[in-house]
């Protein structure tokens, strides 16, 4: 699911926040991805100063050309942009934070978080 408040481009620079999510033992993983859609998210993205926020399931199977040797440990991964650091402290500084965070907390089992600096590579078309 994607919620896009503000398109972020490469000459809008952004502070941008991945953030990696190991459901927890006592969730199946449709209860995971529900309660992320449906119970997280709608708060998640009233934080003030955020320009957008994308979610990404991990796929189940993965038989794809590629694939490292060893399973991968996450259930999922969200990417939120904010306009700046400052933007950033001011959305996680909020009182409701702690609780969303308490709430996080309550359905996953491992959680990190990377701040990232995205620079947008264009491919080179098929010949």
């Amino acid at each position: 699911m994607r919620y896009d408040l503000t398109p972020a481009t490469s000459e809008d620079p952004v502070t941008k926040i991945v953030w990696l999510l190991k459901k927890s033992d006592h969730l199946t993983t449709e209860e995971f991805q529900d309660w992320w859609l449906h119970s997280h998210a709608p708060h998640a993205r009233k934080a003030p100063g955020l320009k957008r926020y994308v979610i990404n399931f991990a796929r189940q199977v993965d038989d794809l050309a590629g694939r490292p040797t060893t399973p991968c440990d996450w259930d999922g991964v969200a990417e939120q942009w904010f306009d700046d650091d400052e933007a950033l402290n001011a959305a996680y500084s909020r009182p409701v934070s702690s609780d969303i965070r308490a709430d996080t907390m309550a359905h996953v089992s491992r959680l990190e978080r990377i701040i990232v600096r995205e620079i947008d590579i264009e491919p080179i078309p098929d010949s």
